[in-house]
C-alpha cells in the first residue's frame, strides 16, 4: 500500500484506503470552517467549540460510530447499500474471499480537497464523494456521483443520512439529552434544519443565534421526495445507524416521512432526506449536491455551476498559500513538502485543537505557536506579516511572562480564565528569534523602535503572585497616572529576555517552572531548571546584542529610549552574576516596581553600551552551561552531551545511571544553536545521538532514551508508554530542530540525515500510515500521530530554505549559501526552489553539471533573468535595492553555477 502522487500540484491517490482505521483528511477554508473527513465519510465539521454541526468526535471515534456523513442506496428494488460502507451487506463482504463481492475504496486528495471512490463490482455501482469547505463559505460541499459500472440498467433510490448534532462539544456528555430538547428541527423546500433555542456551555445559559442545516439537490434541479428529521424514528425501534429502519423497510418509511413546512422539537436530529429513484443505463452517473451549512450560506452552490466555480476557486485559494516549492533529486520529496507546506497555515485555522487527535483546548492557538507559525507565513508569503508581529506583541506582561490565552483576531489576548495560573518558561525564545528572522528578511530594522502596549491581567511576578488592585475590565498596563504605557518592541524583546536572565534555580540556569517547550514536563516549578533553554536565551541574547552593535556602526543608532524600571536589569557588575541570589533579588525589586502599575518614565541607553551588555550575559549563560552541564563518557564511540535539565529534588537529570544511560535531544538542539557548544563538543553529541537515540525503523532521532522511571519531579512525560508523545517518540519538531542547529554550525551531512530520515517515515505509508505531510510524532511502531497541526512544518520548512537551499536574509539583502547533498541534485545537476523575497517571486536554480558534494562545491556565477550579476564578497550576496527594482507581478530566475 503506497501513496502515488498524481501531478506536479501534489495530487495523490491511496487505494484501499478504507483499510486503515485512522485515516483523517483537514477539509477547513477561511471562514472559520474546521472538518474533516476519513476513507470511510466519518469525521466531524464545526465552526468553533460551541458550534458542531456533526457531532465531535475523537481519533477512537473515527472507527467506532457511523455518526456522520452517508448517502445510501436501495438497488434494484433489494439491496441497501451505504456510501459509506457501513451497512450489513458490506461488513460482511470484506470477509469473503471473493473480491467481487467487496468494495473497492479508493481516495485521491488534492489542496483541501477530498474524494472517495467507493465501487462494487457485484452490484455494479460506483459512489464517488467530493468533499471540501468552498471559499468564503460556512459550509462544506458533498459532491456525490453515482454511476452504473455493470452491464445492465441500474435502478436506484438514494437518502441521504446525516445526523445533526447542532451544538457545543461540551454536550457530548454534559446535558446530551437535555440540549436536545432545546432542538427545533425544520423540514425545508429541499433540507432539514435546526436551531436550538438556546445553547448551554461554558458561557452559561444564552440564546441561539447559529441554525444548522443539511440540503441537498440533484444535477437537475430537484428536491429530495421525503424528509425523517427525527433520528430515533429514522433507525426505528430498534434500530441503528448502520441498518436504518426507514431505509430498510419502505412501508414504515412512507409511514413516518414528512415534508416540507413541518416542524418537530424536542428530538436528537439527522438530516434524512429520500430522492427520488432513477434509472441509469450502463456507464450512465447521477450527480447530487449536498451541502452542510450553518446559517443557511452557501445555498447557492448546490447549482452544479455554481459549484464548479466555487471548486475552482477553492483549489486556486489553497494554491496561492504555498510558497515555497522544490525541485531535486528526489520528486516524491518534492511533492510531500507541498503538503508540509500547507500545514502552517491549517493551524492559522484549526489553532491547536479541532482534528480528531487533537481533542483538548478549546480552540485558538497559543502564544508560542503564533511566533513559530509566522515563521512559515514570513517565508511562504508576498504579504507583510509586520502589523501581526506587532499585535503579537501586546500580549507580553511586563514581568516578562505573557498571556497564554489567544483570541482569534490578531492582538486579542484574554485574562486568565478561573485565576489557572501557568507559566511556560520558553516563551520569551520565540519572539526574539522570529523578530530577528523578520529584520534579516526584511531589512526592517526599524520594526524595533515601534510602540506597543503591554498585557494587564491579574498574574505578577512571572505567575508566583495576585495583583490584588488590578481591575476586571482592564487589559494593558498603565502607569501611576493611569495613562496606558507603551514601550518599543526592541523593549518588550528585552523584557521578556533579561527578566529570564535573573529567574535562575540553584544551579544557576533558568527555573523550568510550568514547563518549557516540552510541555509535559510540568511537575518540577518549584526547584526544576531548563539547561536547554538557557541556552536558547543566551543565543537570544547574543544574537540582539550583535544587532544592536551592528546598527550602531553601520545605522547610526546611538541610543535607545527604555522605560525605567528596566535599567535596573542593564548594566550590573558581572560579578553579580555568579551569585543566584543576587539575581533573584534583583527580579525581585523589578517586579515590585512595575507590579500593578508602572511610572511612565524612560531613560536612554547607549546602543554599544546596551549591546555588550547583552553580550555578556549571553556569554555568562554558556560559561555555566559549559562548565556544570557536560556529559563526558569517557568512550570515544559513546561520545559526549548535555545535560538538559534539573528536576524538582534539584538533580541532574542526564548521564549515566545504574538504571541506564539517560540523554534527552532538547539539551542538545540549543547548545548547538546557541553557539554554546565546541565544534568539537557537536562531533560528540552526534555520536551520542546516533547512538543512543537514532532509530531508522520509527524515524529517526527519539526525545529521549529510556529513563526506566515514573519521575513525578519532572514530568507527566514519564507516565507516558515509552516510545509514544514526549517519552521517547521520535518528536517532529525536536528533530527538524536538532537538523536546523546541525545544519547552521556546518554539519550539514547530520543535519540533512536527520531531516531525510522523517521524510522517509512518512512517506513509508506501510510504517506511517498517513497521508502526505509531518506528524508532531512517530510512535513505537512507526505510526504518525497528531498529523497537520504541528509547529514542526514551520521549522521545516524554515530549514529546508534557510539552510538547506542556503537561501536567507541579512539586514534585507539577501545571501546565497547553498547547504546540499549531492544526492540532492537531479540528474542533470540541478536543484531548484521558488519562494518569495523583497515581495519578489523567485527561482533559484543551482547548476552542479559535476555533481560535487556539499564542501566541493562553491559559488562561481550569478545571473539574475539571464544577466550576470556580479558579487563582491566572498559569500554570494544580492542587494535588496537590486531585488526592489526588478518587476514586481513576475517570477524571476536566478541561476547559480556551482563549481
Amino acid at each position: 500500500m503506497k501513496i502515488k502522487y498524481l501531478n506536479s500540484r501534489g495530487n495523490f491517490k491511496l487505494d484501499k484506503a478504507d483499510e486503515n482505521s485512522y485515516l483523517y483528511f483537514p477539509i477547513g477554508n477561511d471562514a472559520d470552517v474546521m472538518a474533516c473527513v476519513t476513507p470511510n465519510l466519518h469525521g466531524d465539521n464545526k465552526i468553533g467549540q460551541n458550534s458542531f454541526l456533526l457531532e465531535p468526535v475523537s481519533v477512537e471515534g473515527l472507527h467506532m460510530t457511523n455518526n456522520g456523513r452517508n448517502v445510501w442506496f436501495r438497488i434494484n428494488k433489494k439491496t441497501v447499500w451505504a456510501a459509506n460502507g457501513c451497512s450489513p451487506l458490506q461488513v460482511l463482504a470484506k470477509q469473503d474471499e471473493s473480491e467481487e463481492k467487496k468494495d473497492f475504496v479508493t481516495v485521491e486528495a488534492g489542496r483541501l480537497w477530498h474524494k472517495m471512490t467507493r465501487e462494487n463490482a457485484s452490484l455494479g455501482i460506483a459512489v464517488t464523494v467530493l468533499s471540501y469547505a468552498p471559499i468564503g463559505h460556512q459550509a462544506e460541499m458533498m459532491k456525490v456521483t453515482a454511476q452504473n459500472i455493470g452491464r445492465d440498467k441500474l435502478t436506484i433510490e438514494p437518502t441521504v443520512a446525516i445526523p445533526l448534532y447542532g451544538r457545543s462539544a461540551d454536550n457530548i456528555r454534559d446535558h446530551r439529552h437535555v440540549t436536545s430538547l432545546l432542538h427545533r428541527t425544520f423540514v425545508r423546500k429541499n433540507g432539514i434544519e435546526v436551531k436550538p433555542t438556546l445553547s448551554f456551555d461554558e458561557r452559561g445559559h444564552v440564546k441561539n443565534n447559529v441554525s444548522y442545516g443539511v440540503y441537498t439537490l440533484d444535477e437537475e434541479g430537484k428536491a429530495p421526495i421525503s424528509f425523517y428529521p427525527v433520528l430515533e424514528s429514522f433507525i426505528g425501534e430498534g434500530g441503528n445507524l448502520t441498518y436504518p429502519k426507514a431505509v430498510v423497510d419502505q412501508t414504515y418509511g412512507k409511514s413516518i416521512a414528512m415534508y416540507e413546512g413541518d416542524k418537530v422539537e424536542g428530538f436528537e436530529s439527522i438530516a434524512a432526506m429520500k430522492m427520488d429513484k432513477v434509472v441509469l443505463k450502463p456507464g450512465e452517473t447521477k450527480e447530487y449536491c449536498i451541502i452542510l451549512s450553518y446559517n443557511n450560506q452557501g445555498l447557492e452552490l448546490l447549482n452544479p455551476e455554481n459549484e464548479k466555480r466555487v471548486f475552482e476557486e477553492t483549489v486556486r485559494y489553497w494554491e496561492e498559500q504555498l510558497g515555497i516549492e522544490v525541485e531535486t533529486g528526489n520528486k516524491e520529496f518534492d511533492q510531500w513538502l507541498k503538503w508540509v507546506g500547507i500545514q502552517p497555515t491549517l493551524r492559522r485555522i484549526y489553532g491547536c485543537s479541532f482534528l480528531p487527535h487533537h481533542d483538548y483546548g478549546r480552540g485558538g492557538r497559543g502564544y508560542r505557536d503564533l511566533w513559530q507559525d509566522s515563521l512559515a507565513l514570513l517565508l511562504n508569503s508576498k504579504e507583510s506579516i509586520r502589523n501581526q508581529l506587532l499585535s503579537y506583541y501586546g500580549g507580553v506582561r511586563i514581568d516578562g511572562s505573557n498571556a497564554t490565552i489567544i483570541g482569534k483576531e490578531p492582538g486579542d489576548f484574554i485574562a486568565d480564565r478561573n485565576s489557572i495560573v501557568r507559566m511556560w518558561m520558553d516563551h520569551g525564545v520565540w519572539p526574539c528569534m522570529t523578530t530577528l528572522l523578520y529584520i534579516n528578511q526584511t531589512g526592517d530594522y526599524e520594526i524595533l523602535l515601534e510602540e506597543t502596549s503591554y498585557f494587564k491581567d491579574r498574574i505578577i511576578h512571572r505567575g508566583t503572585e495576585m495583583d490584588g488592585l488590578w481591575q476586571e475590565d482592564s487589559k494593558v498596563l498603565h502607569t501611576h497616572t493611569n495613562e496606558i504605557y507603551k514601550g518599543t518592541i526592541l523593549e518588550h524583546i528585552l523584557v521578556q529576555n533579561l527578566t529570564a536572565f535573573y529567574d535562575v534555580g540553584d544551579h544557576g540556569h533558568m527555573r523550568l517552572l510550568g514547563a518549557d517547550w516540552n510541555d509535559a514536563l510540568d511537575m518540577a516549578k518549584e526547584n526544576g531548571e531548563s539547561v536547554a533553554f538557557s541556552a536558547a536565551y543566551a543565543g537570544n541574547l547574543e544574537n540582539l546584542g550583535k544587532l544592536l552593535l551592528r546598527l550602531y556602526k553601520e545605522k547610526d543608532w546611538k541610543k535607545v529610549a527604555l522605560c525605567t524600571e528596566l535599567m535596573e536589569l542593564i548594566g550590573n557588575d558581572p560579578n553579580i552574576y555568579k551569585s543566584v541570589e543576587k539575581k533573584r533579588e534583583i527580579l525581585k525589586n523589578y517586579c515590585n516596581n512595575c507590579g500593578s502599575y508602572i511610572s511612565g518614565k524612560k531613560e536612554w541607553i547607549s546602543c554599544e553600551i546596551l549591546a555588550k551588555d547583552l553580550l555578556e550575559k549571553a556569554e555568562q549563560i554558556k560559561k555555566n552551561i559549559r562548565s556544570k552541564e557536560w556529559i563526558a563518557t569517557g568512550e570515544e564511540e559513546l561520545g559526549g552531551w548535555f545535560n538538559s535539565y534539573y528536576d524538582n529534588n534539584k538533580n541532574k537529570v542526564e548521564g549515566i545511571f545504574e538504571s541506564g544511560i539517560r540523554m534527552m535531544l532538547t539539551g542538545q538542539v540549543f547548545t548547538i544553536l546557541s553557539r554554546t557548544a565546541t565544534d568539537q563538543q557537536i562531533s560528540m553529541i552526534v555520536k551520542a545521538a546516533d547512538r543512543l537515540l537514532f532509530d531508522d525503523k520509527i524515524g529517526g532521532y527519539r526525545l529521549n532514551t529510556n529513563f526506566n522511571e515514573l519521575k513525578t519531579d519532572l514530568g507527566r512525560m514519564f507516565g507516558f508508554a515509552y516510545g509514544s508523545k514526549e517519552n521517547g517518540s521520535v518528536f517532529s519538531h525536536m528533530t527538524v530542530m536538532y537538523a536546523n542547529a546541525l545544519y547552521s554550525r556546518g554539519f550539514v551531512k547530520e543535519g540533512y540525515r536527520a531531516l531525510n530520515q522523517l521524510f522517509l517515515q512518512a512517506a513509508d505509508f506501510e510504517s506511517s500510515r498517513i497521508y502526505p505531510g509531518i506528524p508532531e510524532y512517530f510512535n513505537q511502531n512507526g505510526r504518525g500521530l497528531y498529523n497537520y497541526l504541528t509547529g514542526s512544518a514551520s521549522w521545516y520548512m524554515l530549514t529546508v530554505l534557510t539552510e538547506m537551499f542556503g537561501v536567507k536574509g541579512d539586514l534585507g539583502d539577501l545571501v546565497i549559501e547553498p547547504k546540499l547533498m549531492a544526492c540532492q541534485f537531479d540528474k542533470e545537476g540541478y536543484a531548484k526552489i521558488s519562494f518569495y523575497f523583497a515581495r519578489r517571486k523567485l527561482l533559484l536554480i543551482y547548476e552542479n553539471p559535476e555533481m560535487k558534494e556539499y564542501g566541493d562545491y562553491e559559488v562561481e556565477e550569478i545571473f539574475i533573468d539571464d544577466l550576470k550579476h556580479d558579487f563582491e564578497d566572498s559569500l554570494p550576496v544580492i542587494k535588496r535595492s537590486y531585488l526592489k527594482e526588478l518587476e514586481e507581478e513576475k517570477e524571476h530566475v536566478i541561476r547559480v553555477k556551482l563549481a
